[in-house]
C-alpha cells in the first residue's frame, strides 16, 4: 500500500480513532446526565458547545506551539490533558463537565491541526482528498459502537462502567500516542505547514475577501450548525419518540459516514474546480435529513432512521470536498492559515448547533428546531450554486492579503 494508505498514515488514523472514541460515549452520556440533574436544553447546549468553541478559539495558537516545540512533544502533552479531562467527567457534576469539555477542546485544537495539515502537506495532490476522507472516517468509526455502549451504561444505572470506560480510553490513547514516532522528514512537515498559525487572527478579513474561502466557510458553518444540533439533542429527542433509539440513530449516522467516506473517497472532486451540482446535492441531502428527523415525531422511527442515513451521507461528502477544493485554490503562501480558519468555522458551527438551538428547543420543541435546521440547509442549496467558472480558476494573486 502507498499514498494515503501507507503505514505512516495508517498509524495516524488509528491514533485518531482512539482519540475520538471517548466522544462517541460522551455525546450520549452528557445530555442524559444533564437532564437527570435538571439542566435545561440551553444548559446542555452550552456544555456540549463549549468543546468545539474552545477548539476554534485555540486553533491559531496550535500551529505556533507545534512549530516551536515539535509535533511529538506537543502531542504527548495534549494527550495528558485529554486524559485528565476524561477522568474529570467521572468525578464531577455539570460544572466539572463544562471544565472537562473546555480541556478537551484545547487538546483537540492541537491534535487535529497537527494531523490534518500534516496529511495535506505530506500527500501528493491526487491523494489529498483520500487522506482527508480517511482521517475523518477514522474519527467517526467509534460512533458506530460508542452510542449503544453509552446507552447500555446509562440504562444499567451503574456509573462505575462509565468510569472504567473513560479511564481505559485515557490510558490506551495516551500509551499509543506517547509511543508514536515520526521520522525527521515527517515531523518537519507538520510545523512547516502550520508555521503561520500565530498570524491567523490577522487573516480573518480573508473570510470575506477571498471568494473561495467565503463560500466554503459559509456552507461549512451552516451545515455544522445542523450537525451540532443532532449531536447535542438527539439523545433527548429520541426519548420522546415511540420507537426511536438514540444509540441506533447515532450508530447508523456514524456507520453511513464511515461507509460513504471509504466507498466514495475516490469520487470526491480533487481537481480544484467548483462542482456546483455535487455540492448542491450534498446540501439537499442535509436539508432532507434534518426534515426527516423533525417529521419523525409524527411519522415514526422510519423517518428518524432515514434521517440518520441521509445526515451521515451529507457529513461524509461535504467536509472533505470543501477542504480538498481549498487546498487547490487558496494562495500557496497563506493556504494553511486559511484552511485553519475554514476548520474553525466548522468548529463554530457545531458549537452553535448546541448553544443556539438549545434555547430554540426550550421555547418551542425539538421537532420545530430540526425543521429550522432543514430550512437552513435548504437555503445553502441556492448559496452553493455558482454561475460560470468564477470559483473554478487556479490560485489567484488577487486573493493574497495586502
Amino acid at each position: 500500500m502507498s499514498g494515503a494508505l501507507s503505514w505512516p498514515f495508517l498509524r495516524l488514523y488509528v491514533l485518531t480513532l482512539l482519540y475520538f472514541s471517548a466522544n462517541s460515549i460522551l455525546n450520549v452520556i452528557i445530555p442524559l446526565r444533564g437532564e437527570s440533574l435538571g439542566a435545561s436544553n440551553t444548559t446542555v447546549g452550552l456544555i456540549m458547545g463549549a468543546y468545539l468553541f474552545t477548539t476554534m478559539f485555540f486553533r491559531p495558537w496550535a500551529g505556533h506551539m507545534i512549530q516551536k516545540h515539535g509535533p511529538i512533544r506537543v502531542l504527548r502533552i495534549i494527550l495528558m490533558i485529554n486524559g485528565f479531562a476524561l477522568i474529570l467527567y467521572t468525578i464531577s457534576g455539570l460544572g466539572g463537565f463544562l471544565v472537562a469539555r473546555i480541556l478537551q477542546g484545547v487538546s483537540t485544537a492541537f491534535f487535529s491541526m497537527a494531523l490534518q495539515i500534516g496529511i495535506i502537506d505530506a500527500l501528493p495532490e491526487k491523494d489529498r482528498s483520500q487522506g482527508i476522507s480517511l482521517y475523518s472516517l477514522f474519527s467517526y468509526i467509534p460512533g458506530m459502537i460508542g452510542p449503544l455502549l453509552a446507552l447500555g451504561i446509562w440504562q444499567a444505572g451503574n456509573m462505575n462502567y462509565f468510569t472504567a470506560a473513560m479511564v481505559a480510553i485515557a490510558l490506551i490513547t495516551g500509551a499509543f500516542g506517547y509511543s508514536a514516532k515520526m521520522e525527521k522528514e515527517e515531523a518537519s512537515s507538520v510545523p512547516t505547514a502550520t508555521a503561520q498559525g500565530a498570524s491567523m487572527f490577522k487573516s480573518f478579513a480573508q473570510l470575506v475577501k477571498n471568494p473561495h474561502l467565503f463560500k466554503c466557510s459559509v456552507l461549512m458553518l451552516a451545515a455544522s450548525i445542523v450537525f451540532g444540533a443532532v449531536t447535542a439533542f438527539i439523545p433527548l429527542y429520541a426519548a420522546q419518540l415511540k420507537s426511536g433509539n438514540a444509540g441506533i440513530y447515532l450508530m447508523l449516522q456514524a456507520g453511513t459516514v464511515v461507509l460513504a467516506r471509504f466507498a466514495l473517497r475516490k469520487k470526491i472532486p480533487s481537481d480544484g474546480k467548483w462542482h456546483s451540482s455535487f455540492i448542491m446535492g450534498t446540501m439537499l441531502l442535509l436539508a432532507a435529513a434534518a426534515e426527516c428527523v423533525s417529521f419523525a415525531v409524527t411519522g415514526g422511527a422510519v423517518f428518524f432512521y432515514m434521517g440518520a442515513v441521509l445526515m451521515g451521507t451529507a457529513q461524509a461528502l461535504l467536509y472533505p470536498t470543501l477542504t480538498t477544493y481549498l487546498t487547490f485554490v487558496l494562495p500557496q503562501a497563506n493556504r494553511n492559515v486559511f484552511i485553519g480558519l475554514f476548520i474553525a468555522t466548522a468548529d463554530l458551527g457545531v458549537s452553535l448547533g448546541g448553544v443556539v438551538m438549545g434555547p430554540v428547543a426550550d421555547i418551542s420543541s425539538y421537532s420545530l428546531m430540526y425543521t429550522i435546521c432543514a430550512i437552513l440547509g435548504a437555503s445553502m442549496i441556492v448559496f452553493a450554486y455558482d454561475r460560470g467558472k468564477r470559483l473554478s480558476g487556479p490560485n489567484e494573486e488577487a486573493s493574497l492579503p495586502k
